[in-house]
């Protein structure tokens, strides 16, 4: 891990890699505005993407390639009866839905074969708006979060029961979980052994590489095994793939809380698993910001993007496949 100095990113190596990122079309879903944020008109609902992002490693990848090509996220299923029959009860309640294009569609659309061009899928969580259709990815090495197992498994009950996720869904010979904090692991593309390291104002960050390019940020709080990504894209210019930290962009900038709403049984619950945790990951992204202490010198430039900000694909179309971010 290149050498970091307190709450800063870290420094670019002598010969760094850099990354090449691309957002996917994955489908679109219907959230009512007062599950999900503070202050909001109880009858507003948005229609918003299940954003998908390819990554491009410069490293050598399947069948002569001189990229190793990674996926975060797959959105949308474009078949809802692949889903458990307790999940389609649930996507009944976010209609309407757009299912295509879905991420394969729109990896084809840029040239890419989802089934012999992308070596690696990573899952930021497992509900059902990220997950799509794993089985396009046959030749793709599938990497989740520490826990995802036994939640697809267990569930998260009360409100994530087993009912809803698909113990079947990962392909167990081509899936691999990143090991708990404080836990160790091997880099990707070497031998070297890592553990999860305190990064920034991250609590715990992975160097997926073992170079410096893509660091997986442990995010607790959403659901169990939720991760996210920190990209170095140039010279002091980085991306951050925050998933499922919020669903709303006015959260990261303070003019939003996360909303509080009846659980149905005399308690108030929010979309997260763990309502504190979940600020406190937003808390660590903040200052990722404009304004943020990690940018106070002025020389890094990061670029936050979560999965369901319809504001930022509508306006830019030109970064989605075979566009770059």
């Amino acid at each position: 891990m290149a050498p970091t100095l307190p709450h800063s990113l870290p420094a670019a190596a002598e010969k760094q890699q850099y990354v090449t990122i691309s957002a996917l079309e994955s489908g679109q879903l219907t959230l009512p505005e007062r599950l999900f944020v503070t202050d909001a008109d109880p009858e507003k609902k948005a229609t918003v993407p299940s954003m998908a992002f390819l990554v491009r490693h410069p490293s050598p990848g399947a069948n002569g390639r001189s990229t190793t090509n990674l996926v975060f996220d797959l959105g949308i299923k474009r078949d809802v009866t692949k889903y458990m029959p307790a999940m389609q009860t649930h996507i009944s309640n976010r209609q309407p839905t757009i299912h295509h294009p879905d991420t394969a569609d729109s990896l084809r659309k840029g040239g890419l074969d989802p089934a012999n061009d992308i070596d690696i899928v990573m899952l930021s969580h497992v509900h059902w708006d990220h997950v799509g259709t794993p089985e396009d990815f046959t030749g793709s090495q599938f990497v989740v979060g520490s826990g995802t197992i036994h939640l697809l498994e267990h569930g998260a009950p009360p409100h994530y029961p087993k009912e809803i996720f698909d113990p079947d869904m990962l392909p167990r010979d081509r899936t691999k979980e990143l090991p708990p904090v404080g836990k160790s692991t091997t880099a990707f593309s070497s031998q070297t052994t890592q553990k999860w390291e305190p990064l920034a104002s991250f609590p715990a960050a992975l160097d997926f590489f073992g170079d410096g390019s893509i660091y997986v940020i442990d995010t607790p709080g959403h659901l169990f095994g939720h991760v996210n990504l920190l990209c170095r894209i140039g010279p002091n210019k980085w991306i951050y793939l925050g998933g499922d930290c919020c669903h709303d962009y006015r959260i990261l900038t303070g003019e939003k809380d996360i909303a509080l709403y009846d659980d149905g049984h005399g308690e108030l619950r929010s979309v997260h698993v763990d309502t504190d945790a979940a600020k406190q990951s937003v808390g660590h992204i903040k200052t990722l910001m404009p304004g943020g202490e990690l940018l106070a010198d002025g020389v890094n430039k990061v670029e936050v993007i979560v999965a369901h900000d319809g504001g930022w694909r509508e306006k830019n179309k030109d970064r989605f496949f075979p566009g770059t971010v």
